[in-house]
């Protein structure tokens, strides 16, 4: 049962990276700050991030600029609790392995909230940003670093609807 559960998920996420890694890279380049409603500016320390919790609109465009000012790669991650753990679970099978520069050596897991969970990793002493329109329905998302003990050491945080 395992291996046929394995072989789904597998070959689900074969299908959707292609679609979630264009879309990914597209989604960086392609809005214009114009069409971003406000920025966050996030820092991805060792074992943390700040601000730890963040008020979101729905149908807000966000871009999130993340600073990794610790010493360790990071990621920065957005998806519902289930697809985050799911996540997890490939990330340790994987070895915390983010593959070919971000997460190309692995799908994102899809969640309730979309097709794929928007990602960056980013490196000690990097900068990296990710634009993000929220849902209708932001409810269970959260945001995470999901390298192999980052998120059990506190490496997230929730969403909570602005009003």
């Amino acid at each position: 049962m395992r291996k046929v559960l394995l072989l789904t998920l597998v070959l689900g996420i074969t299908t959707s990276a292609a679609f979630a890694a264009g879309e990914h890279g597209d989604l960086h380049t392609s809005v214009s700050d114009a069409e971003v409603d406000r920025t966050i500016r996030f820092e991805a320390g060792d074992m943390w991030f700040d601000p730890v919790g963040l008020d979101i609109v729905p149908r807000e465009t966000i871009r999130f600029e993340i600073i990794n000012t610790g010493n360790l790669e990071h990621e920065f991650v957005i998806g519902d609790a289930e697809a985050q753990e799911e996540h997890r679970k490939l990330m340790l099978e994987m070895g915390g392995s983010h593959g070919n520069g971000g997460h190309g050596g692995h799908a994102m897991v899809e969640g309730e909230h979309g097709s794929y969970m928007p990602s960056v990793t980013i490196a000690p002493g990097d900068t990296a940003d990710l634009v993000w329109t929220a849902p209708e329905n932001i409810d269970g998302l959260e945001y995470a670093c999901n390298i192999p003990g980052h998120y059990e050491a506190g490496m997230y945080g929730n969403f909570d609807t602005q009003g």
